[in-house]
């Protein structure tokens, strides 16, 4: 601790005493943030199983949070306490890693810090993926047949089967760039089914299969104007005359 004078001394305790009473006193004023009430009390409501699941996913992320947020005041208030406990114990101003001083420049930004610029954990932003990444990239990485020329059910159809149920996903989040309903929003949303051709949605016949009619529905006019289909083939149509 030679290398700090006791003036330099007194303004760095100065300057860890201001902060440490800052965070207690932000602490106090803000209750924990929050933690003190259960996640019911705040959101106001006698039970989440009714809610939205769009709803009760903003009040958990607020609550992770809070969580965070107190959690990183109370490792910086047990920093501040450390450092002060190494001023009275003449170990303050010492590189943890290193041994050497550490200067009085960086001391003066950071008083509480332990480590010389040189030896500062994560100088770098760290350039690791969460491991759970290798398993939800592709989408369906493991559960989807397509690639192997699979025909049968896999895990892509069983959460199309959960997302055509509704989800709380806004147009922005969809899968293509030109949706113009909610309908359109699954994954693979204009894939046929339960037909192969569109045609086979408007094809009717009777009891006995042998009378064949055309229902001129919302598919048979998309048929129509997508041109896969000619209009002089249904006997029943209008041709309008030029």
């Amino acid at each position: 601790m030679n290398h700090l004078s006791s003036e330099q001394l007194a303004h760095l305790r100065g300057l860890l005493i201001r902060q440490r009473d800052d965070i207690r006193h932000r602490l106090k004023e803000n209750e924990d943030h929050g933690l003190e009430d259960s996640m019911r009390d705040m959101s106001g409501e006698l039970t989440e199983i009714d809610n939205h699941p769009g709803d009760v996913a903003t009040d958990l992320y607020h609550r992770s949070m809070d969580i965070s947020l107190q959690e990183l005041e109370e490792l910086e208030l047990k920093d501040i306490e450390d450092a002060l406990q190494a001023m009275d114990t003449g170990k303050y101003g010492i590189c943890a890693a290193s041994g050497q001083p550490i200067p009085y420049e960086r001391l003066a930004v950071l008083p509480a810090t332990r480590y010389s610029k040189e030896y500062s954990p994560r100088q770098e932003k760290p350039h690791t993926r969460p491991v759970e990444e290798q398993f939800l990239t592709p989408p369906f990485g493991r559960s989807s047949l397509d690639e192997h020329e699979y025909n049968g059910f896999d895990g892509e159809d069983a959460w199309q089967i959960v997302e055509s149920f509704g989800t709380s996903n806004t147009p922005a989040m969809a899968e293509g760039n030109n949706i113009d309903s909610y309908n359109d929003m699954e994954i693979e949303a204009d894939d046929p089914d339960g037909f192969v051709e569109p045609w086979e949605n408007f094809i009717a016949t009777d009891i006995t299969g042998n009378h064949v009619t055309v229902v001129k529905g919302h598919q048979y006019q998309s048929y129509m104007d997508s041109g896969e289909g000619d209009y002089l083939l249904d006997p029943n149509a209008k041709i309008e005359k030029e």
